[in-house]
């Protein structure tokens, strides 16, 4: 079992930057590949960015390539996204999970939801 907890987001303007964090709990954390997913008001939920176990592998929406990116510290049991130059349309609920199988990029493909962090954009 693994349990997730997203933070860092926040009310900002567009061009701001913001970083969340996700903290995990789990000895084995460094052997998951991660993602970070997000979900705005009447839609689906849809993929944003996915790190593997190591960090050596990053994988991004076209929507964000360029202006997120993600990282973790598995020292830290830690997965962050940096998001810079946001944009009115990021603004949504962010979350992070466990992908089950490498390279996913459906939630389908993921487990071990945290309870997300809000992260709104002014324009």
């Amino acid at each position: 079992q693994v349990q997730l907890l997203e933070s860092g987001g926040g009310l900002v303007q567009a061009g701001d930057s913001l970083r969340l964090s996700c903290a995990a709990s789990g000895r084995t954390f460094n052997s998951y590949f991660m993602g970070w997913f997000r979900q705005a008001v009447g839609k689906e939920r849809e993929f944003v960015a996915a790190i593997s176990g190591n960090g050596g592998t990053t994988i991004y929406a076209d929507s964000v390539k360029g202006r997120f990116t993600i990282s973790r510290d598995n020292a830290k049991n830690t997965v962050y996204l940096q998001m810079n130059s946001l944009k009115f349309e990021d603004s949504a609920v962010y979350y992070c999970a466990v992908a089950l199988s490498p390279y996913a990029t459906t939630q389908y493909n993921y487990q071990y939801w945290g309870q997300g962090t809000q992260v709104t954009v002014s324009s």
